[in-house]
């Protein structure tokens, strides 16, 4: 059974995988409304609403109805400044957006977090996002999907010298460790969104490379 997302909250519209799932939304024709909020305005279409502004400030003021919503933010402890400002993004602004998509009728929640994501985790960066994971499940989503991509490909609009040394690497590693490219896993979260299966989902990288091919 599908559930044809009609009205759509889009959280990190301007970041790497942001960018190519807003062009995928904005070209179905199922989709009435996609709801991108972003610091900086987007190119105009008949069927977005972009609020613009940043986002801690905006949830308030979004208005619904939803039925789902995407969460594609994601920063690095340098871009960020320091672990405390990290988790403010990666953690905390991630279940400000599921709170308020929540408040505004949205049932399916799909989250771009990370490989290797554990509560447990030695790593800080895991370790967050693991925490993050939890959070959203005490949300009480009807669904909620946790994707969980390797190293992210594509050019990106900022530079990071430790993912464009890596990046040829990560493709040649096995299974879910290999990167993704972002236009994969973009296709891949909306072909996720379209299942109705109510419940938690964890969807591992190589799972994701296969959905969005």
């Amino acid at each position: 059974m599908y559930l044809t997302p009609q009205h759509v909250l889009l959280a990190g519209a301007s970041g790497l995988t942001g960018e190519h799932l807003l062009d995928r939304l904005l070209n179905e024709p199922t989709v009435e409304r996609v709801l991108a909020p972003s610091r900086r305005p987007l190119a105009e279409h008949p069927h977005l609403d972009n609020p613009v502004g940043p986002l801690a400030t905006l949830l308030p003021s979004l208005g619904g109805p939803l039925n789902t919503a995407f969460c594609c933010l994601g920063t690095t402890i340098k871009q960020a400044g320091s672990q405390e400002a990290f988790r403010a993004v990666d953690h905390d602004l991630v279940l400000a957006v599921g709170q308020r998509a929540r408040e505004l009728g949205a049932r399916h929640f799909l989250v771009v977090s990370a490989l290797g994501a554990d509560p447990q985790a030695s790593t800080f960066y895991n370790r967050v996002k693991g925490e993050m994971e939890d959070a959203l499940r005490a949300q009480g989503w009807p669904q909620l999907t946790l994707a969980r991509p390797s190293l992210l490909l594509g050019n990106r609009r900022e530079f990071r010298l430790g993912e464009r040394l890596a990046a040829p690497l990560m493709r040649l590693l096995p299974g879910k460790y290999q990167g993704i490219q972002a236009s994969v896993l973009a296709r891949a979260l909306w072909r996720l969104a379209l299942e109705e299966q109510d419940g938690v989902r964890v969807i591992e990288s190589d799972q994701l490379r296969k959905l969005g091919r």
